[in-house]
């Protein structure tokens, strides 16, 4: 029997001689991806963007052709995938209907980039209106950049400098977001914080997710043009909220006159109209990206009608020209006919009914597995998106749930498993479902996440 248990529940001297195995394996089974990313001395770090250098087993998965809920390396080795683009590709890969609204806007209609409006754009800010229940829509290419501009929109319209974030949470790059409360309880710069343009501190403030007090004594400096948050955090592992919880966050604001942002770029998986609908919030402006697009690039924002207002009727802000607020590619033609498509065939109410379906099949079979091995995790599911963690009860705050991050025990499970063709988001242990993820899908993980355990706690 295993001597040496630490955090996590397993010997880490066992999961150190496993590991080295499976990574070893990896190499074996990669050739080619391993030659492709040793030739690739013209891209910086090797890859077409830094963060696919995170990956268990040294280099990355090269992809040949995906589809659905199925992904193909270039060795030929295919994969479950439950990563699914960490959630860019959530209407899964390459779905028909987009396929054909992108195939027919470019072949038949052309106008990649025109920088004029289509009438399908007015479509789809309608159905964006009736899922988020926001009545101005304005698009982007990327969630950073719908939140970058409503951030800029806030500060304007109410004159106050600050933004507020929870600590570890995810807004993609946006500068202010780059906040953590250290271990002094006092606000200071996330770890690895690249190239800040001034220290985070003077632009932002922070509270814990799930801290009412903690964001009431941020609130009351009465400089926070917004509160910018995920309804749950997501990427530094999912953070359900505490019952109460957001509609505290909502009467906070409203008291203190701040203005509040819904990112649901990775809580979209709650359902159809995201966090928002499921749980019945109210926020001034949604934010999103990713998903809705069907893997084509693409994001939005939403503005409450008294928002909309109060800056439309604003002559001195430029939101015209050169103002700050756009982009040349936002909303083009393209971007736009993918979304139209993915809203309206793809990711659709019975789909999500379907995708959620599936995840609580995912999550109750990993609960029956851990609680069968007796080990101290958790589960935690949001909608369509399952996640196991190495802690229980789950983590309450991002600042818990980055402490109990293990990536040695991380990287072991996610490389057993991509041996054996189950593909999981790289930055944590996280399952997303997509239309066509079956059930049989799920039971392939559960089969090989058995099987790793097995050999780890034997």
């Amino acid at each position: 029997m295993p001597t040496d248990f630490e955090a996590g529940g397993v010997d880490r001297e066992r999961l150190g001689r496993l590991l080295e195995r499976e990574r070893a394996a990896f190499v074996a089974r990669h050739p080619r991806s391993a030659a492709a990313y040793d030739r690739a001395e013209h891209l910086f770090g090797k890859v077409p963007m830094t963060w696919m250098n995170k990956n268990a087993a040294g280099f990355p998965v090269y992809v040949e052709r995906a589809r659905g809920a199925r992904l193909t390396d270039i060795d030929g080795n295919d994969y479950v995938d439950f990563c699914l683009g960490d959630t860019g590709a959530m209407a899964g890969h390459s779905p028909a209907p987009v396929v054909a609204a992108v195939t027919r806007r470019l072949a038949e209609l052309g106008g990649a980039s025109t920088m004029l409006p289509t009438e399908e754009a007015a479509t789809v800010g309608a159905e964006l209106s009736r899922r988020f229940g926001l009545p101005a829509w304005s698009f982007t290419l990327t969630a950073t950049d719908a939140n970058r501009w409503a951030i800029r929109l806030l500060r304007a319209v109410t004159g106050r400098p600050r933004i507020l974030v929870n600590s570890y949470c995810y807004h993609g790059s946006v500068d202010e977001s780059l906040i953590v409360v250290g271990p002094d309880g006092r606000p200071r710069s996330r770890e690895g914080n690249v190239g800040a343009p001034c220290d985070v501190t003077v632009t932002s403030r922070v509270a814990e997710f799930n801290d009412l007090d903690g964001l009431a004594r941020e609130l009351a400096h009465g400089d926070v043009a917004a509160v910018l948050m995920e309804p749950a955090l997501t990427n530094i592992g999912i953070v359900l909220p505490e019952p109460g919880y957001l509609d505290g966050v909502r009467a906070l604001t409203r008291q203190h006159g701040t203005y509040l942002i819904n990112d649901e770029t990775h809580t979209f998986s709650a359902g159809p109209g995201g966090a928002t609908a499921a749980w019945g919030l109210a926020p001034d402006v949604v934010t999103i990206g990713k998903a809705i697009g069907g893997g084509v690039p693409v994001g939005a924002y939403g503005l409450s009608a008294e928002l909309a207002a109060a800056l439309t009727g604003r002559p001195d802000l430029d939101l015209v020209d050169m103002g700050g607020v756009g982009g040349t590619l936002a909303g083009n033609p393209v971007s736009i006919a993918a979304t139209a498509a993915t809203l309206r065939e793809v990711l659709t109410d019975d789909a999500f009914a379907g995708m959620i379906d599936v995840a609580t099949v995912f999550a109750d079979g990993i609960r029956k597995i851990i609680d069968g091995c007796a080990l101290p995790w958790s589960v935690s599911q949001l909608g369509a998106r399952v996640e196991y963690r190495f802690a229980a009860p789950a983590p309450r705050t991002g600042t818990e749930s980055a402490g109990c991050a293990d990536p040695g025990l991380e990287d072991y499970l996610h490389v057993y498993l991509i041996n054996r063709g189950v593909l999981m988001t790289p930055f944590h242990n996280m399952a997303l479902m997509c239309p066509q993820t079956t059930v049989e899908d799920v039971a392939r993980h559960h089969e090989v996440f058995a099987d790793a355990l097995g050999e780890l706690l034997r």
